[in-house]
């Protein structure tokens, strides 16, 4: 019998029903409605137009950009993330496409107009090789003269905000971080510690993010099939120095 194929840690259910409380709070779904504002000003979307949210979660930006016309489709891998957009959407009356697929392996069948992968959704495989799979993809699933947004923590950005760790309070849990750096800076080593106020349970989850360069990843970009490339530091188009708040990189095929 074959070996089960070991599975990563971001396809554990588990863990997004213990994190997502932390990592989608009230503050992160209030900035919703200015990102998707900036993405659609980036990719000069228009109403009826179909953007690609890849690894949408539980929809944060999927349901504003459908508030505004455009039809979204949403992929996740996680089916309870897609049931949380999915009444999302319910809420606020907007239709979404929600599809649980594998980003390593998904490729549209009909091309979209804009495809975006925001809130640090990108580095997680254990393989690099996966990582370029999933541009790959995506690459091969917008259309000639479309949009990629690509929205992650960077090597610098890592560096320039580095930080030990903090600890604060959210959703009735306690929340203790550690951080450390992997191997050359070549990724970032993340462990969450969560403590329930009500019981005083324990759950602890570690995981590393691979750090590209912005210019390392805009070469991944390129070669994955997108014509041009720019870097911003910001999704208001601010330059990508010692200033950034994050790495926007915006791609046009």
């Amino acid at each position: 019998m074959a070996a089960q194929e070991r599975k990563e840690w971001f396809e554990n259910p588990e863990f997004w029903q213990r994190f997502a409380p932390v990592m989608f709070d009230g503050q992160r779904w209030a900035e919703a409605p200015a990102v998707a504002e900036r993405v659609i000003a980036l990719a000069q979307l228009s109403s009826a137009l179909s953007p690609l949210d890849a690894g949408c979660g539980p929809g944060r930006i999927s349901v504003e950009l459908a508030a505004r016309g455009l039809r979204v489709t949403g992929v996740d891998i996680i089916q309870a993330e897609l049931d949380a957009a999915a009444e999302s959407a319910a809420a606020e009356g907007v239709p979404i496409d929600l599809r649980r697929e594998d980003l390593r392996s998904f490729r549209a069948e009909t091309p979209f107009d804009c495809a975006v992968s925001l809130y640090t959704s990108f580095g997680y495989c254990d393989d690099p090789a996966d990582d370029l799979k999933i541009i790959r993809n995506i690459a091969d699933s917008v259309r000639d003269g479309g949009t990629f947004i690509l929205e992650s923590t960077s090597r610098e950005t890592a560096a320039l905000s580095f930080t030990e760790g903090e600890w604060f309070e959210r959703s009735g849990l306690t929340v203790l971080t550690e951080f450390s750096v992997a191997g050359a800076w070549e990724g970032l080593r993340s462990r969450w510690i969560l403590i329930d106020g009500a019981d005083g349970s324990r759950y602890e989850h570690e995981f590393v993010q691979r750090l590209y360069s912005a210019p390392e990843l805009r070469r991944h970009v390129l070669d994955a099939g997108f014509k041009s490339a720019d870097i911003y530091g910001g999704f208001l188009g601010t330059p990508y120095d010692q200033d950034a708040q994050t790495m926007v990189i915006v791609a046009k095929k």
